[in-house]
């Protein structure tokens, strides 16, 4: 089953060559969507050349959400991997710049032993 899937709910103005309004549901969240109009203050990303914000998501099994993204025309900007904190994460960016980070919890980190591995982590980068 997955985790992320698209509402019923989806209108669009005349002529049908936006959407007016969609939602999609992530687990007993749902997220609301719409193109943007010239009436309209909200722009997306892609116009505005970023974006200020990201959406951050804990799922069962990121490495399927994350493909089913790709397949749905997202672009991975950070490769799924286990991450030094406990988490198995990539993210990606829609295709109207929306930044998303999609993550499944695999392991509780002790807090020792999370600063040893974020030294670790940051000696590696430097490199």
């Amino acid at each position: 089953m997955s985790c992320v899937t698209q509402r019923s709910l989806r209108n669009a103005p005349p002529g049908g060559e936006k959407i007016g309004h969609a939602e999609i549901e992530i687990g007993y969240s749902i997220v609301m969507l719409a193109d943007t109009f010239p009436q309209s203050s909200t722009k997306a990303p892609s116009e505005l050349g970023g974006t200020s914000a990201g959406v951050f998501l804990y799922v069962e099994d990121v490495d399927a959400v994350v493909k089913q993204a790709v397949d749905a025309g997202a672009t991975i900007t950070m490769e799924v991997a286990d991450q030094f904190w406990g988490d198995r994460f990539g993210s990606v960016k829609d295709p109207f710049g929306h930044s998303w980070s999609i993550a499944t919890h695999v392991e509780d980190v002790p807090p020792e032993q999370m600063a040893e591995r974020a030294k670790e982590a940051m000696a590696a980068m430097s490199t």
